[in-house]
């Protein structure tokens, strides 16, 4: 027997969805596809579905219902659930292995920033001593972020906050009050006042693009600072700082999604998509957020070379294909 009624349900998955849009629709909580919400009702796990914007929740039908016994049952003959539902998030295993009711990931820039430093785990312990948090060194996605999660909880049973290191954040409760919440709590507490951007050289960028059909200039201005910032390409030449940035992978030389102009700005190749504009607007954001003389941790090759080509495209295919294409200055 169902423990609530269908309209409950619906009552519940509404406010499901009105959390998540509103956090989708902050590109300094989500960027364009990241992150995920769900929640557990009547053994079902309802889940955002690869690929769908958070921001689209309340216009486009982005929860899809699994089994949750299912899916634990996937987690207990360690497979990960995105085998056998491939259109389920990527971090399924993630909110299957947590017990709250209500889960939230993203990839917020402030977490981010903090997430990046090798001194991370020290430096928040200050910060988050209001709230019930655990320090998830970073993992790839999936089975095994889910494994060192309930390795956290067996920790600390009443952890609700974790970050993720490299990759975001996440925060559970029983229901989304709580939730949204404690997410308001830990915003404030991690909260990074960006550095003072540069106004990017628009007349030596059109210029540029006068003499290239393949280029367009970006109505951006964060984004811009990937060029105008010394302390943000310096940073960003040394290599990946977290997963999402596998999109902007060099294989592509050919056919470049953008062009760093030194000490002027960013150029955007007309083929690029909105998913990856969002993206790299995040990345921008991050970056003019990294204290210059903080200690960061880059992912290691291994780690870059685990983040695998097929799951890239397969996550560009799906983000590009839920939202229309960009608009230029």
């Amino acid at each position: 027997m169902n423990e609530h009624g269908p309209v409950a349900v619906q009552t519940e998955l509404q406010a499901l969805l009105e959390l998540t849009e509103r956090v989708g629709s902050d590109p300094l909580m989500t960027q364009a596809s990241t992150g995920n919400s769900s929640m557990k009702v009547d053994g079902v796990l309802w889940i955002k579905a690869s690929g769908r914007w958070m921001a689209d929740a309340l216009r486009d039908d982005i929860l899809i219902p699994l089994n949750l016994a299912e899916v634990r049952e996937c987690l207990r003959r360690g497979i990960d659930p995105t085998e056998r539902y491939p259109h389920a998030s990527l971090e399924t295993a993630m909110h299957a292995a947590l017990p709250h009711r209500v889960v939230l990931h993203v990839h917020c820039v402030n977490t981010i920033a903090w997430a990046v430093r090798s001194d991370a785990p020290i430096r928040l312990q200050s910060r988050l001593d209001s709230v019930a948090w655990q320090w998830i060194p970073y993992v790839a996605s999936g089975l095994p972020l889910a494994r060192d999660l309930e390795r956290a909880l067996s920790a600390r049973p009443d952890a609700c906050v974790f970050v993720l290191g490299n990759h975001g954040l996440v925060v559970a409760g029983d229901d989304i009050e709580i939730v949204e919440a404690v997410l308001r709590e830990v915003r404030v507490c991690l909260d990074v006042a960006p550095r003072r951007d540069h106004a990017p050289d628009y007349p030596g960028l059109l210029e540029i693009c006068s003499q290239s059909s393949c280029w367009d200039l970006p109505d951006d201005r964060t984004l811009h600072a990937l060029g105008t910032d010394p302390v943000a390409r310096s940073i960003r030449s040394r290599g990946l700082l977290y997963p999402c940035q596998a999109i902007f992978s060099e294989c592509r030389c050919e056919n470049r999604p953008f062009m760093i102009v030194e000490g002027r700005g960013v150029l955007v190749n007309k083929s690029m998509a909105a998913a990856e504009l969002a993206m790299l607007s995040g990345l921008a954001q991050v970056l003019q957020r990294v204290n210059p003389s903080a200690p960061l941790r880059y992912l290691t090759d291994a780690e870059v070379a685990a983040i695998s080509t097929q799951a890239t495209d397969r996550y560009r295919e799906l983000a590009s294909a839920s939202r229309p294409a960009s608009r230029w200055r």
